[in-house]
């Protein structure tokens, strides 16, 4: 069904011949599956016998988050990027996309494999670490709970025991591993993981009215306000993302602000006064 919204949202047209050869059924079944679509959502498509096909109707509303424009998007990235194969998605014609290069941060398979293997047993592991730091490669013992991705790599949120605290590591630095004891650290005492934060973003008070409000239109924002939620050891990473990590600057430049920087102020704070440890801030 998902399919089937799918396609005739956004390539405005779906026939049984599309439902076998994606799904590998035979055409009664295809027949079925596009009556049963049509019972649901009566309104959304209508038989065309010239082209022996559904069409989309001009009253059609989708039934499936799988149809938004969002996900439409992002598998047109997906496809751009070669992170899925062409028979994998439910894009059919797409048209031409230009993406930024994208630097990928190498993971080794088995590395992660057993990052993975650590978190769901809660198990300790012992990797060799190189920090931007440290001249060498160090070795840590890690208690990881979690994976995190700043946008520009994936690191593994642990708790490091020569440290003790919870810090990030990014794993395409971590040369070795081997999964250790069972884990005794709480999950829950990771603060920072697990306090959700509010990020309230607006337009660049020194932008012209019409900026502002085309600003507005483009993210969505209520009233000139977007709200944005992030872990608090997430904080850092989406102020730099969004250039939001300094105070105001040139307008056009900088485009957007962030209006509650007061509040979270502390919370940033306590990030950095912990640069010196953390092992992933991306200025170190």
């Amino acid at each position: 069904m998902k399919f089937i919204d799918f396609r005739v949202r956004w390539e405005g047209r779906i026939n049984r011949d599309d439902l076998h050869k994606f799904f590998d059924i035979s055409m009664p079944q295809a027949t079925a599956d596009l009556a049963k679509y049509d019972e649901l959502a009566p309104d959304n498509m209508e038989y065309d016998r010239s082209s022996k096909a559904y069409l989309r109707t001009p009253f059609f509303k989708p039934l499936f988050q799988r149809s938004s424009s969002r996900m439409y998007l992002a598998e047109l990235l997906a496809l751009a990027a070669g992170i899925v194969d062409d028979e994998l998605t439910f894009v059919k014609w797409r048209p031409p996309v230009a993406t930024l290069p994208v630097i990928g941060r190498q993971v080794d398979g088995d590395i992660l494999m057993r990052l993975l293997h650590a978190i769901r047993e809660r198990r300790m592991i012992n990797v060799e670490y190189q920090s931007v730091q440290r001249p060498h490669a160090t070795q840590r013992i890690l208690s990881p709970h979690g994976l995190a991705h700043d946008g520009f790599r994936w690191h593994v949120r642990a708790f490091c025991h020569s440290r003790r605290r919870f810090l990030d590591f990014v794993i395409a630095r971590i040369a070795s591993a081997e999964v250790g004891a069972a884990s005794t650290v709480a999950v829950s005492e990771d603060q920072e993981w697990h306090t959700e934060l509010t990020l309230k973003i607006g337009p660049h008070p020194g932008l012209s009215e019409a900026s502002r409000r085309a600003l507005a239109i483009d993210y969505g924002m209520i009233d000139g306000v977007l709200k944005v939620r992030c872990r608090h050891a997430m904080l850092f990473y989406v102020l730099l993302k969004l250039g939001l990590l300094h105070e105001l600057g040139v307008p056009e430049a900088q485009q957007l602000v962030l209006l509650n920087r007061e509040e979270l102020q502390p919370y940033l704070e306590l990030l950095l006064s912990a640069s010196g440890s953390a092992e992933s801030q991306p200025l170190l």
